[in-house]
């Protein structure tokens, strides 16, 4: 997310690309999806996640229309570049220069159609990975950049809290829950015992020191998700989610389902909406997903058919988890329902599974998002020709990375609240408002260099600019409901 122009990678086919963005895009969102669904009702939530997937497919068009300008700028430095350089060795003009009405255009203004045309190149393709942050730094100014970054770096935060509260809430509910099948429906509270007089909310801790030490020592270096990490953690999360499913629709099918969902309730829809912002998120990653797919012709219609399917995904997944379990019941982590009732799984490994899937697919991320999250500190305060001093560095960045999400974590693990104000705030900046202003000031970037008969084939099905301003209106409004929403729960409390 930081970093700039890199290489592309080992390019793969569009169905390899559409796999790939739907493991990206599915992940721990989903499985807070269901107790969300619970508190607003399940019509009102089955619109809200329709529309919202519209949203999300409508500004991820935006993102890739936008790096096909960039790569389009991109060509068009270089051409600028290479005229600069044959005026500099010859003061006549060569073959290939533009030529208007009998005088020299300056290089900046001369439409690119011209030199397009004569090379018979496509200047839209997508060849070279332009990652978000050099696509603020081409279409923004300075201070759009530095926001971008500030709004990167609280969703990074918000992750790594997510992350750093989730682990440690799964090892302490298989640690202290009951696994006898004698415990059913229950429902248990954080200052109840879990080992003697140690309480659950320290048994908690003490999971959240142990994750600390383990992981936290990445952030002071570099770590890369390996190819084979990525598959065995994509195999047991698809497993885990399969098995819930199926779990669930056998126990609505035997007539044992306990839950009993209301329609509609207005007051779960703020929480809902952050919820699933955070788990349609994928706009930031487009970059590095699209860049290397063989064929993009079919880009859009590929992208169509993978929010589809996870919409249907996340419809199915949180459906069957409302109406099988008693919504009251229901815990932050959906995964977490199945460890200790044995009406709905009696199998005690396949239990404690469940339960711990999400420590291993979770641990193996953090320290990723962590090493992200240093280089985007790095990135907001760089000046050019400028290095850090060592402590500054490897010390300073790395703790000012790690010791506020471990902070977070150690006062809540509401990890609904987690997701919810992450998607809601930092996610809906991610999601809408930067999509959106990246193709808007991309458009008006490139006109004047490449002409208003210039057509980007990669150009956002919603071309329209009317698309733009709905899009900011609708963050703008979300923004506003959400804020109020907190206020006047708190007043009332």
């Amino acid at each position: 997310m930081a970093g700039g122009i890199t290489e592309t990678g080992e390019p793969y086919s569009p169905f390899v690309g559409l796999v790939y963005m739907f493991n990206l895009i599915v992940g721990t969102g989903a499985l807070t999806m269901p107790k969300a669904f619970a508190a607003a009702g399940w019509v009102v939530s089955v619109s809200l996640i329709s529309f919202l997937a519209f949203m999300s497919f409508m500004t991820t068009t935006f993102v890739i229309e936008a790096m096909a300008a960039a790569n389009a700028h991109l060509r068009w430095k270089r051409r600028e570049q290479e005229e600069v350089n044959d005026s500099d060795s010859s003061s006549d003009y060569s073959d290939d220069d533009v030529v208007i009405r009998g005088r020299s255009e300056p290089v900046e203004t001369r439409p690119i159609l011209s030199v397009q045309r004569a090379a018979n190149i496509d200047h839209f393709d997508i060849v070279e990975r332009v990652e978000m942050g050099q696509m603020a730094s081409m279409f923004f100014n300075k201070v759009g950049v530095n926001m971008f970054y500030i709004c990167i770096i609280v969703y990074l935060y918000g992750d790594l809290a997510i992350y750093a509260a989730a682990v440690p809430v799964s090892l302490m509910e298989v640690a202290c829950g009951n696994h006898s099948c004698s415990a059913g429906s229950v429902k248990y509270n954080d200052t109840e015992s879990c080992w003697g007089p140690v309480r659950r909310k320290d048994a908690y801790r003490v999971f959240l020191a142990i994750f600390t030490l383990l992981l936290g020592p990445f952030t002071f270096f570099s770590a890369q998700k390996t190819k084979y990490l990525q598959i065995l953690t994509s195999l047991m999360r698809w497993i885990a989610f399969t098995m819930m499913i199926i779990l669930a629709l056998i126990r609505i099918g035997k007539g044992h389902s306990e839950g009993h969902p209301s329609v509609a309730q207005i007051s779960g829809v703020p929480n809902l909406f952050g919820v699933c912002v955070y788990s349609f998120m994928c706009q930031h990653s487009l970059p590095s997903l699209v860049t290397p797919i063989s064929n993009k012709q079919l880009m859009s219609a590929l992208v169509m058919a993978d929010y589809i399917l996870i919409l249907c995904f996340y419809s199915l997944l949180s459906l069957t988890a409302i109406f099988c379990f008693d919504s009251s019941l229901l815990r932050d982590m959906y995964s977490l329902n199945f460890t200790d009732n044995c009406d709905v799984l009696s199998i005690p490994v396949l239990r404690y599974f469940l339960g711990l899937f999400p420590v291993f697919t979770i641990s193996t991320n953090f320290p990723i998002i962590a090493v992200t999250l240093r280089n985007n500190w790095k990135t907001l305060f760089h000046r050019d020709g400028g290095t850090y001093p060592w402590v500054v560095d490897r010390i300073v960045f790395p703790l000012i990375t790690l010791v506020p999400p471990i902070i977070v974590a150690f006062c809540t693990h509401d990890l609904e609240a987690l997701v919810g104000i992450t998607g809601a705030y930092a996610g809906t900046g991610i999601q809408y408002i930067i999509p959106a202003f990246l193709v808007y000031f991309s458009r008006r970037h490139l006109e004047p260099v490449l002409g208003r008969d210039a057509v980007n084939k990669h150009r956002s099905p919603f071309h329209h600019t009317f698309w733009v301003w709905f899009v900011i209106l609708w963050a703008t409004f979300c923004l506003m409901f959400v804020t109020a929403n907190i206020v006047l729960t708190k007043v009332k409390n």
